[in-house]
């Protein structure tokens, strides 16, 4: 019973993390990655360190999630996503407290870990992206836990958010911590992989549209209506493929490196369905498909761009 007792703790654990959305996380340090490699800046130890500092954040983020929407009651039974820890009973709210507060100093270490290993004794750079790692813990927990007031992520922020520290933030920062430079070429696709993982929030936003505003959480789906969210989704997915083009020819990319215009049709497939069904079991289908063609683009990109 002991055995059976800890294994079920163990999965209710692998449960409030949400593993599948760690790829995501990954994306941008990635691609950042492949830009750097791109003008013969690569540095494996740095890779390492913040991939495994984006996944420790996005696991924060997770438990936040979990514990803020618990909390708040945006949770109920009618939710169409993966069951949550807290609300479900399977964690007190008391244990995802403490999980995500050892999950934070996790990552704030190998944050500096990471940039000690980038800067070395450059306190200045070292200092500038300590600042920017303290707003990411902050925004990964204050998504669904406010701090004196209604989370972010209950206002029609989240897009935002995403769009700044899964594409701008994390792309750009990667690629400094190879290089120690920034140009604004790189800018493009960093703002289309933004656009990308925000056309992925927003899947989830459009399926969860209606809980969602029966239960207070005001994201910019609800805020928008499904119709208008759907041609938002369209939106960002046009926008991130004309700027991954501009890129491509501007550069020049190698042919190699336009293969990542391959996720188009994967991308415009799930957009199809997003706007002909209301199927919460074919919505999450769809959901999976954006992320792990937003992880695909990275990739083939990167390769690319390692290639060049």
């Amino acid at each position: 019973m002991e055995r059976l007792a800890k294994r079920r703790h163990y999965q209710a654990w692998l449960l409030a993390a949400r593993p599948r959305t760690l790829p995501l996380a990954c994306a941008s340090i990635l691609l950042g990655t492949g830009l750097a490699a791109s003008v013969d800046a690569f540095n494996g130890a740095v890779l390492l360190l913040a991939l495994l500092t984006a996944i420790a954040l996005q696991v924060l983020s997770n438990l936040a999630n979990d514990y803020g929407d618990a909390a708040s009651g945006a949770d109920d039974q009618s939710r169409i996503g993966p069951v949550r820890a807290v609300s479900s009973g399977l964690l007190t709210p008391q244990a995802m407290r403490a999980g995500m507060v050892i999950t934070a100093i996790v990552a704030a270490l190998l944050g500096l870990l990471l940039l000690v290993t980038a800067f070395g004794n450059q306190w200045g750079q070292i200092v500038t992206f300590l600042l920017l790692g303290a707003a990411s813990l902050l925004a990964a927990v204050t998504y669904t836990v406010g701090l004196g007031g209604t989370p972010y992520g209950y206002r029609g922020l989240g897009d935002i958010a995403v769009f700044i520290f899964f594409g701008l933030l994390g792309v750009l920062g990667t690629y400094y911590l190879h290089t120690h430079q920034l140009s604004w070429l790189p800018l493009l696709p960093a703002a289309a992989c933004g656009l990308l993982a925000t056309a992925v929030l927003n899947v989830n936003n459009v399926r969860d549209i209606e809980s969602d505003a029966r239960n207070g959480k005001i994201t910019l789906a609800v805020r928008l209506g499904r119709a208008n969210a759907i041609n938002y989704h369209w939106a960002l997915l046009g926008v991130a493929l004309l700027l991954t083009l501009t890129y491509l020819v501007v550069l020049p990319v190698p042919l190699v490196g336009w293969s990542c215009l391959l996720v188009a049709k994967p991308l415009t497939d799930a957009a199809r369905t997003l706007r002909h069904t209301h199927d919460g079991g074919m919505l999450t289908g769809m959901l999976k498909k954006t992320a792990i063609s937003t992880l695909l683009y990275s990739v083939l990109l990167s390769i690319g761009l390692a290639l060049f």
